[in-house]
């Protein structure tokens, strides 16, 4: 690990100037991402501003939506009463997503910038364009297994990590951040960037911008969600595919639908398609079929990872179905 300097600031403002103003600083939160890539050189900051304290670490309840605070942890976020009631793909979502010990340090801020785990992005030996824009994207004709198979480029096939921020994306969940120009409000379907020709580029937001808080409005049918993961292994395992959904069905009707994939795109996959096609149709399992078969119709799969299409085309005929059953 390279040498850097690490310094505590009195407030969100301090830190925001600090960091703008130095274009080799980054924010430190809980750690559990970035800390691993500075081991690996694949993140080399000099400087590294602690905001762990200076965002709130309160989930709050407002009317019309649920405020959490950038620095409540992941064991946090899961377990809280109003989460597990009213967003239950939520939990589901941060329990699946690592270990214990990592969901105790692990912040919801911090989750959503988590930065892909393409073996050759974290191996500096090989060519990335994510890493070093212009060298190449090595996973193309190497190891792609757990790659994107819909919204990637010639320049990068890498996948999003988060299971939280599929779930967020589902229930429409707004990032609200500070930065050199000021506060914003940012959707979060449009937080994350799809790779294009700068695959580097994460994010929409500026250097400097710091995430303070995550609000989920107010979604009825949210109580009827559910979160599933197909990984390689039962603990502590990266998304092949998931799925969050939630489902509103009244007389056998689908009256409204959230869906968003993950595993299989350089972002938290919004599921717009699948969603426009199922709303005031029956609610069976064929629809769901259809409904599948048209989000995925764009995917572009590799020899590897094409397996991803049928598994996450049966996720969610499955997840789907259970939801609809659960309302009769």
């Amino acid at each position: 690990m390279k040498p850097f300097r690490y310094q505590h600031v009195a407030d969100v403002d301090s830190a925001v100037r600090t960091l703008s103003e130095i274009s080799t600083a980054a924010y430190l939160a809980g750690g559990t991402n970035l800390v691993d890539l500075m081991k690996l050189e694949v993140a080399v900051p000099d400087l590294l501003v602690d905001v762990r304290r200076l965002t709130s670490d309160r989930i709050d309840l407002h009317p019309d939506f649920v405020r959490i605070g950038a620095s409540v942890t992941n064991s946090a976020l899961a377990a809280d009463p109003a989460i597990r009631e009213r967003f239950p793909m939520l939990s589901q979502a941060v329990l699946a997503g690592a270990s214990g010990q990592l969901r105790n340090l692990a912040t919801a801020g911090g989750n959503l910038l988590q930065r892909t785990r393409c073996v050759y992005f974290q191996d500096v030996t090989t060519p990335c364009n994510k890493r070093e824009p212009g060298t190449g994207c090595s996973a193309r004709k190497g190891f792609h297994r757990e790659h994107a198979i819909l919204g990637s480029s010639e320049s990068c096939i890498a996948t999003h990590p988060s299971d939280m921020a599929v779930a967020l994306v589902a229930l429409d969940a707004v990032v609200n951040t500070q930065g050199p120009r000021g506060p914003r409000a940012i959707p979060l379907v449009g937080l994350h960037r799809l790779p294009g020709d700068h695959p580097e580029r994460d994010t929409v937001l500026e250097h400097g911008e710091l995430i303070t808080s995550i609000d989920i409005p107010s979604l009825g049918f949210a109580t009827n969600s559910r979160y599933r993961k197909a990984r390689d292994r039962a603990s502590y395992a990266f998304a092949l595919v998931s799925v969050a959904a939630a489902l509103d069905v009244a007389d056998g009707e689908v009256r409204d639908v959230r869906l968003a994939l993950g595993g299989v795109a350089h972002k938290p996959w919004r599921a717009t398609r699948a969603e426009t096609s199922l709303r005031g149709v029956s609610a069976t399992a064929e629809a769901f079929r259809e409904a599948a078969e048209a989000e995925l119709a764009d995917a572009r799969p590799l020899p590897d990872n094409e397996f991803k299409i049928p598994l996450a085309r049966n996720m969610i005929v499955g997840i789907l179905t259970e939801l609809a059953e659960a309302r009769r």
